[in-house]
């Protein structure tokens, strides 16, 4: 009996491992916002002469930043749109793009202020092969300094907390099953989806890498996160630079996921906790404080309009 299971899971292996060496291609996808420097910089950190096939598909979300058409090479692909998308749209347009070509590619969404100190990408496509039930991965992330920024992501819808414990210090598993990983390193399975995987275009910035895990979690998907690779970030050297607009995003974005993911209770403490701190940064950071009003503001207007579009009956 032990033979025989022995055999069937070593033919499983080498299904998996024939499937993915015939069909799958690593596409690191990145979107844009006025970053060709960092952009470069991530590509250049990418090792030259590797033994795996892979594609780098830049959305260019600052139609105007003319220099990312420096970057388009035979194996960098740049899709320009007409307007800022926001991070999800954008991330939609590039899976779409990918899916259409490659319905079974592994897709490494990629923040542009990221790079590679050292990558195996034969380890990813191993990762892949070895783990098939893994749909959505995110990957550990250090600060240059090498601090642990990303080590997986933690929801209790009870109290409403979004938290990222390290997970992955205290552990040889090749993966651990989380709530959430990080959209700066987040990468896609497509061959476990049977339609093209998509983020909710309700979120412009923040929180959209939560809700996609959340939304195809609670459909079965498993989400996890792993040591086996990772990359460094530069925290918010792009964002830092749009105070204003990072504060108003992030806000409304935390309410729209509190409202979809806690219960009315947990909403209303939180929401009249962010008022209040609001109210009290208005006398130490006024621009942060505008920002967070401006993002209440955008919050009760859209959730004016869509409770006015909702059946008053069932």
């Amino acid at each position: 009996m032990k033979i025989s299971i022995y055999f069937l899971d070593v033919r499983s292996f080498l299904s998996n491992l024939d499937r993915f060496v015939l069909t799958s291609m690593i596409y690191f996808l990145i979107v844009n916002y006025y970053s060709t420097n960092l952009v470069r910089k991530l590509i250049n950190s990418i090792p030259t002469g590797l033994n795996v096939e892979y594609r780098i598909i830049i959305v260019n979300n600052s139609p105007e930043d003319y220099s990312i058409e420096e970057l388009s090479s035979q194996s960098v692909f740049i899709l320009n749109n007409q307007n800022n998308l926001g991070f999800g749209r954008g991330c939609n347009r590039g899976l779409q793009w990918i899916y259409q070509r490659d319905s079974h590619a592994t897709v490494w969404i990629i923040n542009p202020d990221t790079y590679f100190e050292e990558i195996s990408l034969e380890k990813v496509k191993q990762f892949f092969c070895l783990h098939p039930e893994v749909s959505i991965l995110g990957t550990i992330i250090h600060t240059p300094t090498e601090k642990i920024w990303f080590a997986g992501g933690s929801f209790l819808s009870k109290n409403g907390s979004i938290s990222t414990p390290d997970l992955l210090t205290n552990t040889n598993l090749d993966y651990v099953i989380c709530d959430w990983v990080s959209g700066c390193s987040l990468i896609v399975n497509l061959g476990n989806f049977s339609v093209c995987p998509q983020f909710d275009d309700a979120y412009f910035l923040y929180y959209e890498d939560f809700d996609f895990c959340r939304r195809y979690a609670n459909q079965g998907y498993l989400i996890a996160v792993t040591k086996d690779f990772g990359l460094l970030h530069q925290p918010s050297s792009i964002t830092n630079r749009y105070i204003y607009h990072k504060v108003k995003h992030s806000t409304y974005s935390y309410l729209l996921t509190l409202e979809r993911y806690t219960n009315n209770f947990i909403f209303t403490i939180r929401l009249m906790r962010l008022f209040l701190y609001a109210f009290i940064l208005i006398f130490i950071k006024p621009k942060v404080a505008f920002g967070k009003f401006i993002g209440l503001l955008m919050y009760g207007r859209q959730f004016t309009k869509r409770t006015k579009m909702k059946p008053l009956y069932q």
